[in-house]
């Protein structure tokens, strides 16, 4: 592949009107395998990294992401760029990047294909029912425990959260992510990590679409992302709890600035 066949497939993913450029460098790099400019929007790939087009077309959508944000972020800012610094591989990033990746296979410009290596298809198919789905159903059960531990406590006139800080010596926010693992039905299958983001939606129907949508082959950061787009549907809603956060944020300030004014009296 040459450039313009790079641009040519990246624009048939996905369109842009910020016009951009594609440049094999011709070069190997220990550092990265791309590089996006923003203020040029130049798309680099140090092409004697790879050894297929497969891994050469990854890198290009990867870039070609950062170039799609950063469109969409001068329209939104009137024409100003991200700060130098940015984080730019935050979770929408690669909710953007693995959408582009899958439109990229219906496309047949990109594929990972397992079947081509039959080792890596069996390691696969171990690591997921031996360890993946075997370590979902320990951290249910694990779950379950520590409901009934929290019971106990209780019944015994025990802090729970003592027990959990200097018995168990496990943190309070790991606790609670195992705990309702053990409260809610989730498909163990996902892996622990995705149980628990799972488990967060509320409604039985929503934790199914999410569970078909992993398991379908759908990235957890672009799932994460379609969920919490989901829960801020509701205009209203949101700015509820906008105030809510806004509210105890004037609180404490008052009770800060209250102390500040009390201590100054006394000097």
């Amino acid at each position: 592949m040459d450039n313009k066949e790079i641009k040519q497939k990246l624009l048939q993913i996905e369109n842009t009107d910020l016009e951009f450029t594609v440049t094999m460098t011709g070069k190997e790099s220990t550092r990265v395998n791309g590089l996006y400019k923003p203020e040029t929007h130049e798309i680099l790939l140090h092409n004697k990294n790879f050894k297929s087009d497969m891994q050469l077309i990854y890198t290009a959508i990867h870039e070609y992401t950062h170039h799609l944000l950063t469109e969409e972020f001068l329209a939104e800012t009137g024409g100003k760029l991200p700060m130098k610094g940015s984080r730019v591989h935050n979770q929408a990033f690669w909710a953007k990047f693995h959408t582009l990746l899958q439109k990229a296979e219906e496309l047949g410009i990109y594929k990972i294909d397992i079947e081509e290596s039959p080792e890596l298809k069996e390691l696969t198919e171990k690591i997921r029912k031996e360890y993946m789905e075997v370590n979902g159903k320990l951290m249910q059960e694990f779950g379950k425990l520590l409901a009934e531990a929290h019971k106990l406590c209780e019944k015994a006139n025990i802090r729970y959260e003592d027990y959990l800080d200097r018995v168990l010596c496990l943190p309070r926010n790991t606790a609670k992510d195992i705990t309702k693992l053990g409260a809610v039905e989730v498909d163990p299958a996902l892996g622990f990590d995705n149980m628990k983001k799972v488990a967060m939606l509320k409604k039985p129907e929503d934790r199914a679409a999410a569970t078909q949508s992993i398991l379908s082959g759908k990235s957890p950061d672009t799932v994460t992302e379609l969920m919490k787009k989901a829960r801020s549907g509701d205009p209203r809603e949101k700015l509820e709890k906008e105030k809510n956060r806004l509210t105890k944020t004037i609180e404490a300030l008052q009770q800060r600035l209250q102390y500040v004014e009390e201590s100054l009296e006394q000097l």
